[in-house]
């Protein structure tokens, strides 16, 4: 039999992340108040990315997984990273500027 061994996280940890994730959502609510003009984007995908490492790491138990566990999630992201931007790319070829049928 093998032997499996599991980490512990202390409630306590738990509830900070919790609280940071509460603070993030607040965080997204106000930065939706204002007009960061052309920094819109980048202030919500930050705090969104954020709020999904934490969700990750910590509740996904990310942090305290094995490192291959840690090359697949990498892997994955990677993946996204270049769907995303095989898209973008195209995207920004185009002739026309976001006005289809003119």
């Amino acid at each position: 039999m093998s032997e499996h061994r599991h980490h512990v996280v202390p409630p306590r940890v738990y509830l900070a992340v919790f609280a940071a994730l509460m603070i993030f959502t607040f965080l997204t609510v106000e930065a939706a108040r204002y007009d960061f003009g052309l920094l819109n984007t980048v202030v919500a995908v930050s705090i969104a990315v954020i709020k999904a490492t934490l969700v990750v790491l910590f509740f996904m138990h990310l942090k305290y997984s094995p490192r291959l566990t840690w090359l697949t999630v990498g892997a994955a992201f990677l993946w996204l990273a270049m769907l995303l931007g095989i898209t973008l790319s195209d995207y920004a070829s185009r002739g026309w500027l976001g006005t289809p049928g003119s």
